[in-house]
């Protein structure tokens, strides 16, 4: 099925893209970074690469309302973040064709911290989650209370975050957890075939976990 869902989410209602192969066992709920939205090419680049799978859908959705947006604290308001992550997972699972999906989530950015708070709140729904270029750090207490596996990519060449994945990463404890760093690749994965290198990790990922 693919559709432009709308996602109830307090006093908004926030726009995505759901697409989920017939036969998919899992839906990746994307969490951009901020800034960013569902229209992130690189996001959607990864997407594509889980559903090509077969064994994944993929959402991708607005985290914030264009009118929030403006306001640059809100791009940085993990918690609020979270509780739309938190609002799009319950959408998906909503819909009784799709409610027998376990759910991953994959976040960039502030998104990977957004997605790790959400974890915490949902332990019994999110199976697992990758970050992708991310600030786990953002997450806060939240890093000590993740139980789901977790997968951070970082660029080789992205020194500063490449530090604070790992002080992140010492601090969850996670049975499974890893962190993967591609070697040439800068912040946004531009440099060719990093993001695809990026992506086939978090679809291995995905595939032990979900």
């Amino acid at each position: 099925m693919d559709s432009e869902i709308r996602i109830p989410a307090g006093p908004v209602t926030l726009i995505g893209d759901l697409e989920v192969p017939h036969g998919a066992r899992g839906v990746v709920v994307f969490a951009h970074g901020s800034g960013s939205s569902r229209l992130s090419g690189r996001n959607r680049y990864v997407a594509s690469v889980l559903r090509r799978s077969g064994s994944f859908g993929t959402l991708l959705f607005d985290l914030l309302t264009p009118g929030e947006d403006e306001t640059y604290s809100n791009r940085f308001d993990i918690g609020l973040l979270a509780q739309r992550l938190e609002a799009a997972t319950r959408e998906v699972l909503s819909r009784p064709e799709l409610a027998h999906l376990t759910v991953g989530y994959f976040g960039a950015s502030t998104g990977a911290a957004a997605a790790i708070v959400a974890a915490t709140r949902m332990p019994a729904t999110v199976a697992a989650v990758v970050s992708r270029g991310g600030r786990p750090d953002l997450a806060g207490e939240a890093l000590r209370d993740l139980e789901a596996p977790i997968l951070l990519i970082v660029g080789g060449l992205d020194y500063q975050v490449i530090g604070l994945n790992e002080e992140a990463l010492a601090l969850i404890p996670a049975r499974e957890k890893r962190l993967e760093i591609v070697p040439g690749a800068t912040h946004l994965f531009e440099e060719p075939g990093t993001l695809a290198r990026a992506a086939d990790l978090a679809l291995a990922w995905f595939e032990a976990s979900v």
